[in-house]
């Protein structure tokens, strides 16, 4: 099949082999999948990943024991459980820690004409949403796994920190579920952009301090510490981002104000399915551009140059 391999440069193969089915898994033809900021990462290094990147996908089940997924249209869930361990048994899978991720660590992913996944992953998708629209439920389900870890009100004053996809998401979905969310970015057009949607957009050095929370979505490893200039005493710092760059950090400031530090990886899926499929949150006006496979490095290259928010793919 044709994939993308992340060895460690991208490289278009046309003859990487298809995967093969498994026990419990079903094979899905790729029909759209997201260039992410954690794809971008990878490219640069982070988590010393070879094989196919990409974990945000919309796809068809075309090999599978499960009768309710043959044929079905599905997005799935990234972090592939043992279903053995401790942390699995206690309903942490996505913790496991001899999960495969998808497009991430020891499985290949979804910049290829066809994927395997364990079916407990795969949801299928209802008719009305379009593929542009449920490519973005893993990354939403990442923003809404924010209100599931943490007791955010709704009068808690918040600022987002990055203008790039993550960052235009999480404050997407912040107004879109009634929370007053500033976001803080570098790029005027990128902020232009974002105003366009109804978003409090600000040159992020010009944010006044004294939020309760700030969600850090900059993909930079000095994300954090800029986040701690700006959060109040006894506020909550939330770390959305993954850098392939270390960071230089001082916590003393973290220790002297007494902030709450949350690290904040992935979501369940349903509850941003609901919200995408009810038209509560639409984050196709953040797609900058669609790409086939082939063009699959100039579609990397479009990723990570600004003023673009979300890159497709077209297997």
């Amino acid at each position: 099949m044709r994939a993308l391999l992340l060895d460690p440069g991208l490289i278009v193969r046309r003859d990487y082999p298809e995967p093969s089915p498994a026990s419990g898994e079903s094979i899905v033809r790729v029909r759209t999948a997201g260039i992410c900021g954690t794809d971008l990462e990878l490219a640069r290094g982070y988590m010393s990943y070879t094989g196919v990147p990409g974990h945000e996908f919309v796809g068809q089940v075309v090999d599978t024991h499960t009768a309710a997924l043959a044929g079905r249209r599905v997005v799935g869930e990234i972090n592939a459980r043992c279903g053995r361990c401790a942390l699995c048994l206690d309903g942490l899978g996505r913790h496991c820690p001899n999960r495969t991720v998808l497009g991430i660590a020891g499985r290949d992913g979804a910049f290829a004409e066809y994927l395997r996944l364990p079916d407990e992953n795969l949801l299928a998708l209802p008719d009305s949403i379009s593929d542009e629209l449920a490519v973005f439920v893993e990354p939403v389900a990442a923003i809404y796994e924010i209100f599931e870890q943490t007791g955010l009100r709704r009068d808690h004053r918040v600022a987002v920190l990055g203008d790039g996809r993550l960052g235009a998401l999480a404050a997407i979905v912040m107004r879109a579920e009634g929370y007053a969310a500033v976001l803080g970015g570098r790029h005027r057009e990128k902020l232009d952009r974002l105003a366009a949607l109804g978003i409090d957009a600000q040159l992020e050095d010009r944010l006044e301090t004294g939020f309760d929370v700030v969600i850090d979505c900059t993909g930079n490893s000095a994300g954090l510490n800029r986040a701690l200039t700006l959060v109040r005493p006894r506020g909550m710092v939330i770390l959305k981002s993954t850098a392939a760059a270390g960071a230089a950090l001082n916590l003393a400031q973290a220790v002297i104000n007494e902030i709450t530090i949350v690290g904040s990886r992935c979501g369940r899926f349903a509850p941003a399915l609901a919200a995408l499929v009810s038209g509560k949150v639409d984050p196709r006006p953040l797609i900058s551009g669609t790409f086939g496979l082939d063009d699959a490095p100039a579609a990397f290259a479009a990723a990570a140059r600004s003023p673009n928010f979300k890159i497709l793919l077209k297997p």
